[in-house]
């Protein structure tokens, strides 16, 4: 199978950037109205009261009560969530580059879909709603234990540069979903591993609710966009394989010079005859997503 992954690393960066250009749009817009966020934050709550479906209650109890449980769940939520997405994304470029395409798709629609909930149905976690509500920051409480403000998981300092009305859905939870799916499917068929792409999304599920940073509502949420992040994956990579080969035709061809173009043995470089038969061959890649299975490029296993 042809490889599809970028052939520099650099050239993932764009793509970075532009999530994170569409996170502090989104941060901006979401941050405008603390009223309707604390109104949708009520609004789920009394929702999940009415179907006794308010599990994040009696976790915050919990973790509020004994230390031993609030002090680890504040690190896992400060710091997990920054280190194993990034972590595993690196992984699939180096050892499985033909998923790797397919899989940081999914990841990134899903997170652009989280931005749009983000930005419409803007919301405050439980630790934010008023006091007489029950619920205790777990951050803020043990911030003297960590890194971490008062202001959710921010360095100290700097916890205006977060949204903290940003609860559904819950991409933490929608991340660590994702890396479970990727260590499930691509990782080593061990019990080690299974462990850990069943218990990560479990754990994060557990934290964010007992942190008071979710409701239930949100991490169905997370699951949710991750769904439909998945059934877009294939369509989006189809488009961008008709899309990119027109585009490379728009371009102008770069010039190489006589010099470059001949080895020190005088043996020329491939000829343009060549470089079609190439292009040929990789448009004729497709991207494709078999029903129970992890998304493919090209269709063949790794």
């Amino acid at each position: 199978m042809p490889d599809v992954r970028p052939r520099r690393w650099w050239t993932e960066l764009p793509l970075i950037l532009v999530v994170y250009v569409a996170y502090s749009c989104a941060r901006l817009l979401a941050r405008g109205d603390v009223d309707t966020a604390l109104d949708n934050g009520l609004a789920i709550l009394r929702l999940e009261r009415t179907f006794f479906l308010n599990a994040e209650e009696p976790l915050n109890r919990l973790f509020t009560e004994h230390a031993a449980l609030g002090v680890p769940a504040s690190f896992v939520y400060a710091s997990l969530h920054y280190v194993v997405t990034p972590a595993i994304l690196v992984w699939l470029f180096r050892s499985r580059p033909v998923r790797y395409r397919a899989m940081r798709t999914w990841l990134m629609l899903s997170t652009l879909l989280g931005l749009v909930g983000f930005t419409l149905l803007p919301t405050a976690p439980p630790r934010l709603l008023d006091a007489g509500h029950g619920f205790v920051d777990s951050l803020a409480q043990y911030s003297g234990y960590g890194w971490w403000s008062d202001a959710a998981s921010a360095p100290s300092g700097l916890g205006d540069m977060t949204n903290q009305y940003a609860a559904m859905p819950s991409l933490h939870v929608g991340w660590a979903l994702w890396c479970g799916v990727v260590l499930w499917w691509f990782g080593r068929r061990s019990v080690p591993v299974r462990i850990a792409a069943v218990g990560y999304p479990l754990l994060t599920t557990v934290v964010v609710m007992g942190t008071a940073n979710h409701y239930l509502l949100d991490v169905l949420g997370g699951v949710l966009v991750m769904g439909l992040g998945l059934l877009l994956t294939g369509p989006a990579l189809r488009l961008a394989d008709r899309v990119r080969p027109r585009a490379a035709a728009i371009l102008p061809r770069q010039a190489v010079p006589d010099s470059a173009a001949e080895g020190h043995n005088g043996a020329a470089y491939p000829t343009s005859a060549h470089a079609r038969e190439g292009t040929g061959d990789r448009e004729r890649e497709r991207v494709s997503v078999a029903p129970g299975g992890p998304p493919s490029a090209g269709g063949g296993a790794s």
